[in-house]
């Protein structure tokens, strides 16, 4: 089944079981999908949708560290909880650990030796952890282990 199926099925699910907070999340995303369809005038595939939710996840995660430094619990938690249902569709995530590895394979491979280098080794890494780890965290170890 694929992740677009996946959504419309607990689409219909939520709205069977009256959950109007996870029908009104996938509905977001859903719309976001549909509005990157019309553009490119074709239907997205699994990595696609990945991206979109992997954007979702990111302003949500953006908008959650706003709300907390505004002393916005009620909205912080209502974020997280948008967080939780968006997540139950991405891939497992990777531990820090494993990620550190993958980046540490990537730079052998690629010969880097230093941060001029960063640019080749984030290419060739990226489609690696791509929806599997944050980008933030990814840019971070392969700067450490480049100084």
């Amino acid at each position: 089944m694929s992740l677009s199926e996946r959504l419309n099925e607990d689409m219909k699910q939520a709205m069977k079981t009256q959950d109007k907070f996870k029908l009104s999340v996938i509905r977001m995303v859903r719309a976001a999908i549909k509005n990157i369809e019309i553009d490119t005038k074709r239907t997205l595939d699994d990595n696609e949708v990945l991206d979109v939710l992997g954007r979702e996840i990111k302003q949500r995660k953006d908008s959650l560290q706003e709300f907390e430094k505004a002393g916005r619990d009620d909205l912080a938690e209502t974020v997280k909880a948008e967080i939780a249902v968006l997540n139950e569709y991405m891939p497992q995530q990777l531990t820090e650990e494993e990620v550190k590895a993958i980046v540490q394979q990537t730079i052998q491979e690629t010969g880097a030796s230093s941060k001029a280098d960063m640019g080749k080794v984030m290419g060739a890494l990226m489609p690696k952890v791509k929806g599997r780890a944050d980008g933030k965290l990814v840019n971070q170890l392969v700067q450490q282990l480049l100084a």
